[in-house]
């Protein structure tokens, strides 16, 4: 079931989708050559706490194997999920997926959700197209995020964005909506799927995040059962926004 936010929520999750962009900004200023994942996970953490909310994937999951960090590190060929770790150590040519989630405020509150892709250091030509289409493919996806118009079409936008590139997106992994919840329905699929389409209403709030793939599409997890990475060792790469369906433009809640 689509949960349509009230507008009390509706503010809430402005106020947390701002600081949460914040937080990820700051972060992305420490992804340089000899960066340790786990010390970007620590200032994530302390800054989403001092800020009043609260990490919303650290201890996400079954309680056999809760996710352990506060932000997701993904490296390279790491597709998303990456766990930061002392010996996770970005190198110069590296891509860095940085994804963060957050409830605000941290006792009962609203979730948002958002990640970005950067380069460390000095990247090749191709790596920055991924980049670039990566981030493109996002904001195609949130143009489409309109009052009255299908769910299918958010999925169309970026599956071209990726493949007129001649990038794959991802099909195993998808989009969610958000709020309440870390994740709730619809899913949202980076590419046009056999599933029942979905009429698009104010109220509504999705996180779209598209994962285009230099390679193949195909991705596996590792044992650690949380990351992702692509089949074929090519690199990947992942953008997020939380969104809010509106009765005109779609707002951004997780934009500075």
């Amino acid at each position: 079931m689509i949960i349509i936010k009230t507008p009390s929520e509706i503010d809430l999750m402005r106020q947390g989708g701002k600081i949460l962009a914040e937080v990820l900004n700051e972060v992305v200023k420490y992804v340089e050559p000899g960066a340790s994942s786990i010390e970007l996970d620590k200032l994530a953490e302390r800054l989403i706490y001092e800020r009043g909310g609260r990490p919303s994937f650290k201890g996400y999951g079954n309680s056999s194997n809760p996710y352990p960090t506060s932000l997701c590190v993904s490296v390279n060929e790491e597709v998303v999920h990456g766990i930061p770790s002392v010996d996770k150590i970005l190198e110069e040519g590296d891509i860095v997926s940085l994804d963060i989630g957050m409830q605000y405020p941290a006792e009962g509150g609203m979730y948002t959700d958002m990640a970005m892709t950067v380069g460390v250091g000095k990247i090749d030509k191709d790596v920055k197209k991924l980049i670039k289409t990566t981030s493109r493919a996002l904001e195609k996806g949130i143009e489409q995020c309109r009052n009255g118009n299908l769910l299918s079409q958010v999925s169309q936008a970026i599956q071209q964005t990726a493949e007129e590139e001649k990038f794959n997106v991802v099909r195993t992994l998808v989009g969610h909506g958000v709020g309440k919840e870390v994740h709730e329905d619809p899913q949202i699929p980076n590419f046009v799927s056999d599933d029942p389409d979905i009429i698009l209403k104010p109220g509504m709030v999705l996180a779209l995040e598209p994962m285009l793939n230099i390679g193949d599409y195909q991705v596996k997890m590792l044992d650690d059962g949380w990351t992702f990475v692509t089949e074929d060792g090519n690199l990947s790469a992942h953008f997020e926004h939380t969104v809010l369906i509106t009765e005109d433009e779609p707002e951004v809640l997780t934009r500075l």
